[in-house]
C-alpha cells in the first residue's frame, strides 16, 4: 500500500451563481474518492472552494446595489451550507478573497515577472465576456464569433495587459503529453487538448484594466490579475506553497503534487495547458492527473431554468428527502458523466436505479440474510465449518479479487467500476441463496450445519461488500454495522475485507436498509 499523501481538488466554484447539480456532482465524486482513500489508510487532503473575483462578480454586485465582497460572502456561505447539507468531507475551503491566497498569488506572479515569463503587451482581438476568455482571430472565426459556452456574441477588445509566455512552452507541453499519456483523462479529453495544441499556442493575458474587483498586479495596481490565473493558483496557495513561513505551508505542503484534479470539460484548456505551463514556469511539480468529466442534462434535454428542468439545490434536496442522501450519492457516482458523453438526470432512471440496485439487490440481500439468521440460527452469526455448502464458489478468493478490483478502480477514479466490483459480491450472494435454498434445507434439522455454512458465507460476503461501499453509502453502511454489530470502520480496508472477520456468535439483527419508494412520490 502506498503511503504517499493524496490530494484531490474540485475546481473552485464561481460565486456569480448559486450551487446546482454540477457543483454537487463534482464535489460528491471527489468526496467518495477521498473517503475511500481514507478507509485504505491514506493521508488525504480534499480541497474545494469559491472563485470570487472578476468582472462578472463586480457587475452582479452593482446590479444588486451591494459590494462585490458582500456578494461573494453571501454566495460563498451558500456553498458552505451545501457542503454541510450533503455531508461532503472537504478538508479545506479556499476563497480567492482569503488574504493568504491573495498574497501568495502576487508572490507567484512576481516570480513570473522576474523570470520574464510574464511581460507587458497589447491585446487586440475577440473576448468572451461570459467566460472571461480571449480568442484569436482564427478561433473566433471558427466559432462564428459566438461563444461556444454562452451562445452570446464575442466582443471586440483592445487592451494593454500583462501576458504569460504560453507560446514558449509549446514544445515542453507536447513532450509532456507524449511522456504522460494519463495526465489528462478521459482519453477523449486528452485528444481534444492535443488537437488544439497542434494549432500552436498564443500568449495569454494575465491582467485586465477594465474593472477593479480582483488581485492587483505587483507594482502595477491599475492592472487586476485575470480571474482565471488567480483561480488556478488556488490549488497551491491552499497548501501555502507561495509562503513557506505560513501555517498552511507547514501543515499542507506535503500534499503537492495533486493526485487528482477533477474539473468539468468546459474548463479543460485552462487546466490541461495553461496550468501545467504555469507550474513549469514556477519550477513546481505537475499534478498526477487532470480529470475532466462531461455535463449533466435533464430529462433528455439541456438544463434550463426557463424549461423547468434545471436541477438546483432544492431539487436535489427533494431527491434526498425521498431516496436518502446515500441514494443520491449512489446515482451520481454510478450514472454520472465521468466519461466522454453527457449523462441524463432522469427521475424515472433515478427511481429505477435506486429500486434495482439499492432496494432489490443490496437492501434485499442484507435483509433476507439477516432474516434467515434470525429464523434458523437464533439471530446469531453461525459458524462456517468449511464443509461444502454448494454453489461451487471459493468465497475467500472471490471476495479478495473483487476487493482488489474495487481498490484499483477507485485509485484510477473509476467510481462506477469500483462500485460494480462491490455490487458483484452482493449479486453473487443472491445467486448463491437461490441456488442453495437454505430456507428449504432448514426444514430438516439434519441440515443445520449446512444451513449455517451457507448463511455465514452470505453474511460475511455482504459485510465485505459493505466495507467496499462505505465511501459511497456511508450512512447505510453505518446502519448495517450497528445492526450486525460489526464495529466501527477502520483505516485498513484491506484487513477489513479479509475473509473471516465476522465472528460466529455475533448478534445479527434484521435490517431493512433501503425502503421501497413509490415512484409517484
Amino acid at each position: 500500500m502506498s503511503t504517499e499523501p493524496r490530494y484531490i481538488t474540485t475546481p473552485i466554484y464561481y460565486v456569480n451563481d448559486r450551487p446546482h447539480i454540477g457543483h454537487i456532482y463534482t464535489t460528491t465524486i471527489c468526496d467518495i474518492w477521498a473517503k475511500f482513500q481514507r478507509l485504505t489508510g491514506q493521508d488525504v487532503f480534499f480541497l474545494t472552494g469559491t472563485d470570487e473575483h472578476g468582472v462578472k462578480v463586480e457587475q452582479s454586485a452593482a446590479e444588486r446595489g451591494v459590494s462585490p465582497q458582500a456578494l461573494a460572502d453571501e454566495v460563498s456561505k451558500v456553498f458552505h451550507g451545501a457542503l454541510k447539507e450533503f455531508d461532503l468531507s472537504n478538508d479545506a475551503f479556499i476563497r480567492t478573497t482569503d488574504p493568504q491566497h491573495e498574497t501568495q498569488v502576487q508572490q507567484f506572479v512576481k516570480r513570473l515577472m522576474d523570470s520574464g515569463d510574464v511581460y507587458l503587451g497589447t491585446f487586440e482581438g475577440w473576448y468572451d465576456a461570459g467566460q472571461e476568455e480571449y480568442y484569436t482571430e482564427t478561433k473566433a472565426r471558427e466559432a462564428n464569433y459566438i461563444s461556444p459556452i454562452s451562445g452570446k456574441p464575442l466582443e471586440r477588445a483592445e487592451e494593454q495587459n500583462y501576458y504569460f509566455r504560453l507560446s514558449a512552452y509549446q514544445s515542453r507541453l507536447e513532450q509532456l503529453f507524449e511522456d504522460r499519456p494519463d495526465l489528462v483523462r478521459p482519453e477523449a479529453r486528452r485528444n481534444e487538448v492535443l488537437g488544439r495544441l497542434r494549432e500552436g499556442l498564443q500568449d495569454v493575458p494575465v491582467s485586465r484594466t477594465n474593472f477593479t474587483w480582483g488581485i492587483h498586479m505587483p507594482d502595477a495596481p491599475e492592472h487586476v490579475i485575470y480571474v482565471w490565473i488567480d483561480a488556478l493558483f488556488n490549488y497551491i496557495t491552499a497548501l501555502g506553497l507561495g509562503d513557506p513561513s505560513s501555517d498552511w505551508y507547514a501543515e499542507r505542503h506535503r500534499y503537492w503534487p495533486a493526485s487528482m484534479q477533477i474539473i468539468g470539460k468546459e474548463i479543460l484548456w485552462f487546466h490541461a495547458v495553461i496550468w501545467p505551463a504555469l507550474l513549469m514556469a514556477l519550477e513546481l511539480p505537475l499534478p498526477h492527473c487532470i480529470y475532466a468529466h462531461s455535463f449533466w442534462i435533464s430529462e433528455g434535454k439541456k438544463m434550463s431554468k426557463s424549461m423547468g428542468n434545471f436541477i438546483d439545490l432544492e431539487t436535489l434536496q427533494q431527491y434526498v428527502d425521498t431516496y436518502s442522501r446515500d441514494g443520491l450519492r449512489f446515482y451520481l457516482a454510478t450514472q454520472g458523466p465521468l466519461g466522454a458523453t453527457d449523462a441524463d438526470f432522469s427521475r424515472s432512471q433515478f427511481h429505477d436505479v435506486y429500486t434495482t440496485e439499492l432496494v432489490n439487490t443490496l437492501g434485499n440481500c442484507a435483509s433476507r440474510t439477516s432474516a434467515m439468521i434470525g429464523k434458523y440460527c437464533g439471530g446469531q452469526c453461525p459458524t462456517d465449518t468449511g464443509a461444502c455448502a454448494g454453489g461451487g464458489i471459493e468465497w475467500d478468493s472471490f471476495t479478495q479479487t473483487q476487493m482488489e478490483t474495487a481498490i484499483a478502480a477507485m485509485n484510477r477514479f473509476d467510481l462506477p467500476g469500483s462500485i460494480s466490483a462491490a455490487m458483484a459480491i452482493v449479486r453473487q450472494v443472491d445467486a448463491f441463496i437461490n441456488e442453495t435454498a437454505p430456507f428449504k434445507l432448514a426444514k430438516d434439522p439434519a441440515n443445520a450445519e449446512q444451513v449455517g455454512n451457507i448463511l455465514y458465507r452470505c453474511a460475511e460476503s455482504i459485510r465485505i461488500a459493505a466495507c467496499l461501499l462505505e465511501a459511497t453509502l456511508p450512512e447505510h453502511v453505518a446502519e448495517l454495522r450497528t445492526a450486525w454489530n460489526l464495529g466501527a470502520a477502520t483505516n485498513d480496508l484491506t484487513s477489513q475485507c479479509a475473509w473471516g472477520q465476522l465472528k460466529p456468535g455475533t448478534d445479527i439483527n434484521k435490517v431493512a436498509l433501503f425502503p421501497r419508494v413509490d415512484e409517484a412520490s
